[in-house]
């Protein structure tokens, strides 16, 4: 009984933090493709031709930064995959223009 325990203690330990990882990494990688894609858009003249996005995106990647801080890992990503999102679409809309 006492092995069982044990065994089972472990393999909790390990996936537990084998999945948190994987949330940390995936989420550091999504707020560095924002902030190139914010980049992008802010040499694109994001910010006077589409300003309504770049706000945005600029606003969603300081949340996904402040959530990756205090090690919401999943929030932070999906924040961040928001801010790519609004980034997206400016830059779709500056090359309309």
């Amino acid at each position: 009984m006492d092995r069982r325990l044990w065994t089972f203690s472990l393999v909790f330990i390990f996936l537990s933090f084998s999945l948190s990882g994987c949330y940390y990494f995936s989420a550091r990688n999504e707020i560095k493709d924002a902030e190139k894609m914010i980049a992008e858009l802010k040499g694109a003249g994001g910010e006077k031709l589409v300003p309504y996005e770049y706000c945005s995106a600029e606003k969603f990647l300081e949340a996904a930064k402040l959530e990756f801080d205090h090690n919401d890992f999943k929030m932070a990503k999906g924040v961040a995959s928001r801010s790519k999102s609004a980034a997206k679409t400016g830059l779709s809309e500056v090359k309309k223009k």
